[in-house]
């Protein structure tokens, strides 16, 4: 919802500030921060810094908005759109989704829309001075919806593109950044060499100015060899640069400047340092941990943070945030380049890792759940893991996780690890069920190709009745069907009696979203008698609940709909299914409530948001306040039933999809 910040956002802490470290010198951009100044006192809103890669955009940009934080005391909100990276971009969703929070948006309030989160943090930032810096944008469509709504913000938005839309349509102004003369070059050489080892060479710090032509990004790292290096002349340098120059063909093209001085860097790294500067090349995601960095070089966690830090102190890694790392696009290109046959392993067993991960990440997001595969026979098993002692911890490696994972699965389909593919995708889950309507349709389509290429049926059902179900979500229930009507044969040619009734239960969903009511109570009568016969608990739980929704709200049998709330509450023990619980606890409730039997609905709808609020499941919380609302009201209590439609509305306004079929696909 658009208009429920009055429920949805707490008053922060503190101003947020999410911008990364100030690092480098900034020189020869006088006119640019200067204009940035300008910019921030009122003259335009959007300030838009454009040039070639290594130009230094996102150093000029965070150097000027810490300089310039006292004139937004309200926050400053910092993003990196990916725009030009080979890990895909970064996506609207998820950048909103940081900056609500950051603004003090629960995050079980942000909108899952875009354009109403996109409204609430225009809505949050009308009346603020916040400065928000977008970095690495690809296009304008990508950028306006992250631009906030008040008249005191100013956005600074770095590209390699031109962006003409947001000039022309945003009244942004363009700020083109051009690669340093040879005197501020060498005033950069300079600043990172110290005065007198650069004024003991003068032609020779001028000929490397020339020599990087002008490209602060290839001037940094070849200042950050010569600074380790005291016994190295700059002349001594400006030779070995200008033979790779001629290896390289021209020094004027910006990529094989920064190639040149790449090559330079990684000669001298430690052996396990250059190792792992290779296998970054195969990583799969903007980021990573040092759990995906062991899993690539073969090595020890403990190992792999030492070799990261090496790279970082080489200006090859950035800590992106505590404890992750990244490279620069063009730095991950070089790597890659740089990868043989045996650094090829370590793809492989990266894609182990997160496959590995994912099944502890989901049984610890779903407790008492079956998991949707199983390990291939030859799957690396690391020795060494994250630890999810919890649902929490779970699904925040799923956020943190989200991309590098979708990349592992469009990496293992390219390098024909189908195996690996369909499972991966499909161990997102827990992620997807959360979130359904959140662009998941082409990872699940890759992991469809990956199993009708395996002739595995298994694989084929899982990956059909997940992809239907989120099609179903998205409304377009024609492609769902298609998916689902084959999903349960294929799963019983597979043996796989649990994907079969899953397989059903998604089916019926599509079929009740077409209006075909019969239909859709065959479909789930047969998946709760599947499951029954089988001893799934939790499938059968999911099958009843179905049932039970629409004996009370399309058959209207109420007492039927209690019986089959009943005897699906009995199949899992507490602690388990935790969300299917509330659903069919709300149920039950409305169906006492139907009955004429207003207090035992009161005290089963309170046990259900109870356990909705304690578990954080906020699409469980909001129908059953609604519900809350209707026995209080019934009970002749005005302003308790006054005080609960209230919190529904809040609630309402920040759910995150408000579909009552939010466990649809859980366990796979």
């Amino acid at each position: 919802g658009t208009s429920g910040e009055d429920g949805a956002a707490a008053p922060p802490h503190r101003a947020p500030d999410l911008l990364p470290r100030a690092s480098g010198t900034v020189l020869g951009r006088s006119a640019e921060l200067a204009a940035l100044g300008r910019a921030a006192a009122g003259e335009s809103a959007v300030c838009l810094v454009t040039g070639p890669t290594g130009v230094g955009k996102t150093t000029l940009a965070v150097h000027w908005a810490h300089r310039a934080r006292g004139s937004f005391p309200d926050g400053r909100l910092f993003a990196d759109l990916r725009g030009f990276s080979t890990t895909g971009e970064a996506t609207a969703s998820d950048v909103l989704h940081e900056f609500l929070t950051a603004l003090g948006v629960a995050p079980r309030h942000v909108p899952e829309s875009v354009n109403a989160a996109a409204a609430l943090y225009r809505s949050l930032t009308a009346d603020r001075r916040v400065l928000v810096v977008l970095d690495n944008a690809r296009s304008s469509e990508q950028v306006r919806p992250l631009l906030p709504g008040g008249p005191g913000c100013v956005t600074v938005v770095t590209s390699r593109q031109r962006l003409d839309g947001l000039v022309a349509t945003d009244c942004a102004r363009p700020l083109p950044l051009g690669m340093l003369g040879p005197d501020d070059a060498t005033a950069l050489l300079r600043a990172a060499l110290g005065e007198e080892r650069v004024a003991a060479e003068p032609e020779a710090a001028r000929r490397l100015a020339v020599l990087c032509d002008g490209l602060p990004l290839a001037l940094r790292i070849v200042a950050a060899r010569l600074a380790t290096r005291p016994q190295w002349t700059l002349r001594a340098m400006a030779d070995e640069l200008a033979d790779e120059q001629r290896r390289l063909k021209l020094l004027s093209a910006e990529d094989t400047g920064v190639e040149a001085a790449l090559r330079l860097s990684v000669q001298q790294l430690p052996p396990s340092a250059g190792v792992m500067f290779r296998r970054l090349g195969l990583h799969t995601g903007p980021d990573l941990d040092r759990y995906a960095a062991a899993a690539l070089a073969g090595c020890t966690p403990g190992r792999a943070g030492d070799a990261l830090e090496q790279l970082a102190a080489a200006h090859l890694v950035e800590d992106s945030a505590p404890g992750r790392w990244t490279l620069h696009d063009l730095v991950r290109l070089y790597a890659r380049s740089l990868a043989d046959e045996s650094d090829r392993e370590g793809l492989l067993r990266l894609l182990d890792h997160y496959l590995c991960t994912a099944l502890a990440a989901a049984a610890a997001a779903e407790p008492g759940s079956r998991p949707c595969c199983t390990l291939p026979p030859d799957a690396h098993r690391p020795t060494v893991a994250p630890d999810f002692p919890d649902r929490a911890r779970a699904m925040d490696w799923y956020t943190t996780e989200r991309a590098n994972l979708t990349g592992a699965v469009s990496a293992a389909a390219r390098a024909g690890l189908a195996d690996r593919a369909w499972r991966i995708a499909l161990l997102l889950w827990p992620m997807v069920v959360q979130r359904a309507r959140d662009g998941w349709t082409p990872v699940l389509r890759h992991a469809l190709d990956a199993a009708v290429s395996l002739g595995d049926p298994d694989a084929e059902s899982r990956a059909c009745t997940l992809l239907g179900w989120v099609l179903t979500e998205e409304g377009r229930t024609d492609e769902a069907l298609e998916l689902l009507d084959r999903a349960p044969g294929r799963a019983a040619a597979a043996g796989d009696t649990e994907g079969r009734a899953l397989a059903l239960v998604n089916l019926g969903c599509a079929r009740e979203s077409r209006g075909e009511a019969d239909e859709a109570v065959r479909c789930w009568t047969q998946a709760a008698e599947a499951a029954r016969g089988a001893g799934l608990a939790q499938t059968g739980m999911l099958a009843l609940h179905h049932l039970a929704r629409h004996l009370l709200e399309t058959a209207g049998a109420p007492q039927e709909a209690l019986d089959h709330c009943d005897l699906a509450l009995g199949l899992v023990p507490a602690g388990q299914a935790e969300a299917r619980r509330v659903l069919l606890m709300t149920t039950r409730g409305r169906a006492l409530l139907a009955l004429g039997r207003p207090g035992e609905a009161l005290e089963q709808l309170s046990a259900a948001l109870e356990a909705a609020e304690r578990t954080h499941f906020h699409d469980g919380a909001v129908p059953a306040l609604d519900g809350l609302a209707e026995a209080a009201r019934a009970l002749g209590r005005t302003d308790e039933a006054e005080a609960y439609a209230e919190r529904h509305r809040r609630a309402l306004a920040g759910t995150a999809t408000g579909t009552t079929t939010g466990t649809t696909a859980g366990g796979g």
